[in-house]
């Protein structure tokens, strides 16, 4: 199963898609992505993120392989490699039951577990996928339907960060702090919100092999770096800016056959 594609950033439209959805303005948007994802739905190979939940899997499989495969199907949570490594534990769990395998992991942008792909708006895990694939407009939307589906928009819309973080992480949210992380993230994204055009243009440097930092639509020394280290490659005049022919030298290479 192919779990890559373009790794299409967020749109505008998306975002206003999901806002419109949910009843809620960007920032309440904007900062549950940060701390679910830490703001990007792609790894820099651009397959989704994910993160492989090896006692989901022992429920799904009802334990059949926790013997076999302890460290992919087990009653306790744990075994977590992060980043591009999680796939090697989705592809091993995959060999044993591929269905089970997709709804026990979390998913891109908003991290909606596999086994929600009907509260996020799809037929079955693997269209979910699918989907998820393409780009993080897809993502968003189903994260947001999910959020609707449990009841959580009206906490969005109120910033009642600790009953959402409740709904959307479970009742040991307090462990990670995700109530409070929530609220600060909101507080930051109502001062200034991420640029969509450079968030896109940080993802093609990514993809390309040059480090601009985190994903998140604000222009820092990593960024700055990035781009003069792509303007050098490309001949172009080393300005560290995202000028019009950077933006669009850069687009035209990262997502040749859109």
């Amino acid at each position: 199963m192919s779990f890559q594609g373009q790794g299409r950033p967020l749109s505008g439209a998306g975002i206003e898609q999901v806002c419109s959805t949910l009843g809620v303005a960007q920032p309440q948007v904007w900062a549950v992505l940060s701390v679910e994802t830490r703001g990007f739905g792609f790894l820099k190979d651009r397959r989704p993120q994910i993160l492989f939940e090896r006692h989901i899997f022992h429920n799904q499989t009802g334990g059949r392989f926790d013997s076999s495969a302890p460290d992919i199907s087990n009653s306790k949570a744990g075994g977590y490699i992060g980043g591009e490594a999680e796939y090697d534990r989705l592809n091993t769990a995959i060999g044993l039951d591929q269905a089970a395998a997709l709804k026990s992991a979390s998913w891109g942008i908003g991290q909606v577990m596999g086994f929600n792909f009907a509260d996020a708006g799809f037929a079955n895990v693997a269209d979910m996928v699918a989907a998820f694939v393409e780009d993080e407009n897809a993502q968003l939307l189903a994260m947001a339907n999910f959020i609707k589906a449990n009841g959580l928009a009206g906490a969005m819309q109120k910033g009642k960060w600790d009953a959402f973080a409740r709904g959307y992480n479970g009742p040991s949210f307090e462990k990670n702090q995700y109530d409070t992380r929530l609220a600060a993230a909101h507080a930051r994204y109502q001062v200034m919100l991420p640029d969509l055009s450079l968030r896109t243009a940080q993802a093609a440097l990514l993809y390309l092999g040059f480090d601009p930092g985190t994903i998140d639509g604000v222009t820092g020394k990593r960024t700055r770096s990035a781009i003069i280290a792509f303007q050098e490659k490309a001949g172009l005049p080393e300005t560290g800016e995202l000028d019009t022919d950077t933006e669009s030298t850069l687009l035209g290479e990262a997502f040749k056959s859109d």
